[in-house]
């Protein structure tokens, strides 16, 4: 028996609220990292593993949970999606040791696909007037919920237990899961074909080395055997992926999809602005905690930051957050106007702005809140505006593993964000101290800024769908 198609307000909330929860785990315990070190009895690299790990599992089930729910219906992989991201947050919640905690973090990675399955229902379901404006919603609670996720969680792990993180994320996990299997209907457009196991499983073992040498080659060392084998390693398992993916009938990513000229020059700004959301997200917190938890005598050698708290820490981070929540629909609004390439353009101008603003100006509290609306608004505008334009770039059927390769590459662009900003970190500081030099951040927000730029004249190079390929994609939805 079908679900009624008429609720489409019901059926956006719904998906929004699962995107949300997935954001919010995904940022949540940046904050809580040090504390779960401690009261777990671990190290620092264990302890960031379970961050790590997050990641890892989200970039290599994305695009595959994407694939399967073209086959097997979109709305059923999506509950599937969201129930084992309910089942790992519980486990992460009565976790015994750093092993359990990680493994746990593991299973609640596959929820990643809460937003290329979204993409494509939308797609799917939504009259065309209001796909653009829809997918820009979902889009932006993922800046949205990881804001948000970094400012609750520094009130939660100053009042309560990390634990805590867990418990209230599987709370939203299990009302999306209601709501998604109540009021989002199974697609009617589905590809009948065999799931591509070689081409997964190479796709999965090089996303997994790359990333791996890229969240390790701080701690291991970069021109460590391990972190250079890595890089190889992962370097001939993709290219291998690419080759199988060409010569298999029923490849699991078409590449000839992938090398249409919005489709990959969409997916370059993907990582661009993975790289500039995930710097300032994880960059701005540990500037304004500092001078916080330093010995007083390298107190007096600190020229920068204001001593924040966890919780004032996430609260500098609020404005972008609340701003983002608009932006996204808004962005969706004037790229049906203008066409989508130009919220995507000028979003990622904003996010340059925004990074100059934290380079150039960082002497006093209100300096740093005063560029995380603009931060917002560019962050809300390119994501809704990248996963339209890949939306109308691909087939019906295409749709989930495109969006869902759009996703690793912004997860990538943030991995290597995050990686670049702790580099710089640790090679400017202080003299005579391992503590970090203003230098270094302010180096790494321009850095961010230069990207961000870069992003925004990649973005005006992008075509517009052709009208053969809307035909096309009218033809067989029909």
């Amino acid at each position: 028996m079908e679900h009624p198609r008429q609720h489409y307000n019901v059926t956006l909330a719904a998906l929004a609220l699962a995107g949300t929860a997935f954001a919010f785990q995904q940022t949540m315990v940046v904050p809580a990292l040090p504390v779960i070190q401690r009261e777990l009895d671990t190290t620092t690299t264990w302890a960031t593993w379970v961050l790590t790990v997050f990641l890892l599992v989200a970039s290599v089930a994305t695009p595959i949970l994407g694939k399967l729910g073209d086959q097997y219906g979109k709305e059923r992989l999506l509950v599937i999606s969201l129930s084992l991201f309910l089942a790992g947050c519980v486990g992460c919640a009565v976790a015994w040791n750093i092993w359990s905690l990680i493994a746990f973090r593991a299973l609640a990675g596959t929820g990643a696909a809460v937003f290329p399955l979204s993409f494509a229902i939308i797609r799917d379901e939504f009259p065309p007037e209001k796909v653009g404006v829809a997918i820009g919603l979902v889009s932006s609670v993922f800046g949205v919920g990881g804001g948000f996720g970094i400012v609750l969680s520094g009130l939660i792990v100053d009042h309560l237990s990390w634990r805590w993180l867990f418990i209230f994320g599987s709370i939203g996990v299990a009302l999306s899961i209601v709501l998604v299997a109540k009021f989002v209907p199974e697609s009617p457009i589905k590809t009948q074909s065999r799931v591509d196991f070689p081409g997964a499983v190479l796709l999965s073992g090089g996303l997994v080395a790359f990333l791996l040498g890229l969240t390790e080659g701080e701690s291991w060392g970069w021109s460590s055997g391990r972190i250079v084998s890595l890089f190889v390693v992962g370097l001939a398992l993709l290219v291998l992926w690419v080759v199988v993916e060409l010569r298999v009938p029923e490849p699991m990513v078409d590449m000839r999809m992938m090398v249409r000229r919005p489709v990959l020059l969409t997916n370059i700004t993907a990582i661009i602005a993975g790289f500039a959301m995930f710097s300032v997200f994880v960059l701005v917190p540990n500037f304004v905690e500092t001078p916080t938890g330093l010995p007083p005598e390298l107190a007096q050698l600190v020229d920068y930051g204001f001593g924040a708290s966890a919780t004032k820490a996430g609260l500098y981070l609020l404005p972008s957050a609340i701003v983002l929540l608009f932006a996204g629909p808004i962005g969706g609004l004037l790229g049906r106007k203008v066409g989508f390439k130009w919220p995507l353009a000028i979003g990622m101008a904003l996010v340059s702005v925004a990074a100059a603003m934290l380079a150039l100006w960082n002497d006093e509290p209100w300096q740093v809140v005063a560029s995380q609306p603009i931060f917002g608004v560019g962050i809300g505008f390119a994501f809704a505006a990248m996963a339209t334009i890949i939306a109308q770039s691909v087939r019906p059927s295409e749709t989930g593993v495109a969006s869902g390769m759009n996703t690793v590459m912004r997860t990538v662009g943030g991995v290597v964000g995050g990686q670049v900003g702790a580099a710089l970190l640790t090679a400017h500081t202080i003299p005579g101290t391992t503590v970090p030099s203003v230098d270094g951040y302010e180096i790494a927000f321009a850095l961010g800024s230069g990207a961000a730029l870069v992003g925004a004249a990649v973005a005006v190079f992008i075509t517009r769908p052709q009208p053969g390929r809307r035909r096309e994609a009218a033809f067989e939805t029909g």
